[in-house]
Formats: C-alpha cells, structure tokens, sequence
C-alpha cells in the first residue's frame, strides 16, 4: 500500500512538472488557444451569443476607512462584445455601473453627489478596459481573448509566476493602442483557465488628483481640496499609483462551458499625500444563463 502511495505521488509530481515545462516553451497563441479551450469546445463558446450572470455582491473598505460592509446584488449582462457589469448598494454609494457597446464606453456617476468614484474614473479614463473586454474576464461574451481578432493586441509570456502562493502563467496584454497602462494576465498552468488579472499604473506627482478618493465621496474623510481640508498635504505630494486586482475562482461546467462563479476586484490607490487605501468588491454568482433576448438599453452608451 506504501509503494503505491509513493507512486501515485510520484505520478501526480511527474505531471506537474511536464505542465511547468510545457507551460514554460509555450507560446502567446498556443496559450491562447488552450485557455479557450478550458472554457469548452468551439462548439459550445461560438453557440454563445448572449449571457446574463446573476448573484450576491459585496463592497468594503480593506484600508483607509472605517465603514461597514454593504451587501447588494452584481450582474454581469454581455452580447458579443457588448458589456454592463453592474454592482448595486444602497446609502451614500449606490455601487457601480460600467457599460460598453463595443466601440464606445460609459461609466456611471453613482456617489451621492452624482461624482464617479475613484474606481469608476480609473475605468473612465482607461475606456478600452471595457471596450476591448478585459474587465470582468470570461463571465462575458466580450472577454478579450475571445475577440483577439477584432482587439489585435501585443502578446507576450513572462513564463511561471507565484500568485496568491500558487504557480501561474503570466501572459502581458498590451492593447493595439499603447497606454501606460500595465497588464498581467494569469493562468492555471494545469487547467489553463484565467485565474487574475492585474492592472497597474503610475503618474507623476500633479497628474491624476483631481478625483476625490472613494472614502472621500462617501464622506468619511475630507481631502486637502476641500473646505475643512489640510491645505499643507498638497506640498507633501509624490507619485500616485493604481493597481486594479480582478481574481476569478470557483469554476462550474454549465451547458458545456467552465465559469468562475467567484469574482473578487481589489482597487489600490497610494495618493500623493502618502496614504494607501484599499476597496474590495466581491461578487457570487447564483445564476448564468445563456442566450437570452435582451433589450439593447442594457448597453446603451450615454
């Protein structure tokens, strides 16, 4: 029993290391390739024109705020390569409402004061986020690497990476427009199914500053540019950072296609006063269903 314990160790072990191998001579498009094959077989994705993801969704602040947690509903509606991802709440921030018709982009303004919050204006700003289909991942019909064709991005591998403590296939995604914008893909390197995305970006001190924060919207702190504010903190500035983390776990096989049916967005601002503040949005999934008729409103850019 003990030696066929050690060889089926010994089995699991060898596998895994021809998957790192594999995953280490690998190619851009053979990535590709086989990350739309974990989804399910051509068949089944090109069956797919529509889909409407349904489920439970949750905002909090992980640092700089003291607020509760709000909980309220997430959907991730797509046609092709249109998209609404939505995140509703209640109070002063009624969650968030990003819509592109494939060509053009909206974001709206969901703050009590009918402000975009600093996510929101991140996403604004970064319109081919949506418009190229990057956000949100395979949950949609517009996933990016769906529609390489049509995005025409450069590919490039960065090889195995440690994610969250667990190997992964790093794949960078440079739109066909170049931006300053950094883009990290990653890939189960067994499975080959998109795990996380990571966006990052960096702008001098003077650039970016004029979107309150997210706490500041919600009226939790008061900003040096506003009445009340330390008007000394503007001359402690430096550069201010983003990073936008979109993970993707709990995968089911539904009418022959594989899905995350968790979906967890981490916003990371450092401001040029020297503070960090973190903002999490986490979104479960209870329903997905496939080509339904849906009324083109749903993607309506205004």
């Amino acid at each position: 029993m003990r030696l066929d314990a050690a060889k089926l160790r010994l089995g699991f072990l060898v596998l895994a290391l021809a998957h790192v191998t594999e995953a280490a001579d690998m190619k851009p498009d053979e990535l590709v390739a086989k990350h739309l094959d974990s989804l399910g077989p051509a068949t089944a994705r090109a069956a797919v024109k529509s889909r409407v993801v349904q489920g439970t969704a949750r905002f909090r602040i992980v640092v700089g705020g003291g607020s509760n947690d709000l909980d309220g509903k997430g959907a991730v509606v797509s046609e092709q390569r249109k998209i609404n991802l939505m995140m509703k709440f209640v109070k002063d921030y009624k969650g968030e409402q990003f819509i592109s018709d494939g060509d053009k982009s909206y974001v709206a303004a969901t703050t009590a004061d009918h402000r975009r919050t600093s996510f929101g204006e991140f996403v604004h700003t970064q319109s081919f986020l949506l418009q190229e289909g990057l956000l949100g991942g395979t949950l949609s019909t517009a996933w990016a690497l769906l529609n390489v064709d049509h995005n025409h991005p450069h590919l490039n591998l960065g090889g195995l990476k440690k994610i969250d403590g667990r190997q992964a296939i790093d794949l960078h995604y440079e739109p066909k427009e170049s931006n300053q914008v950094n883009i990290h893909l990653y890939f189960d390197p067994e499975s080959y199914r998109h795990v996380m995305t990571v966006y990052s970006i960096t702008l001098a001190a003077g650039l970016g500053t004029s979107v309150p924060s997210l706490t500041d919207q919600l009226g939790m702190t008061t900003p040096s540019n506003f009445p009340g504010g330390d008007p000394t903190r503007s001359s402690k500035q430096q550069e201010v950072r983003y990073q936008l983390e979109e993970r993707f776990s709990d995968f089911n096989t539904s009418n022959g296609l594989t899905l995350p049916i968790h979906y967890n967005i981490h916003f990371t601002q450092e401001l040029q006063n020297g503070d960090t503040r973190v903002f999490e949005w986490d979104m479960k999934a209870n329903e997905v269903s496939d080509n339904l008729s849906l009324d083109p409103r749903n993607f309506q850019v205004k």
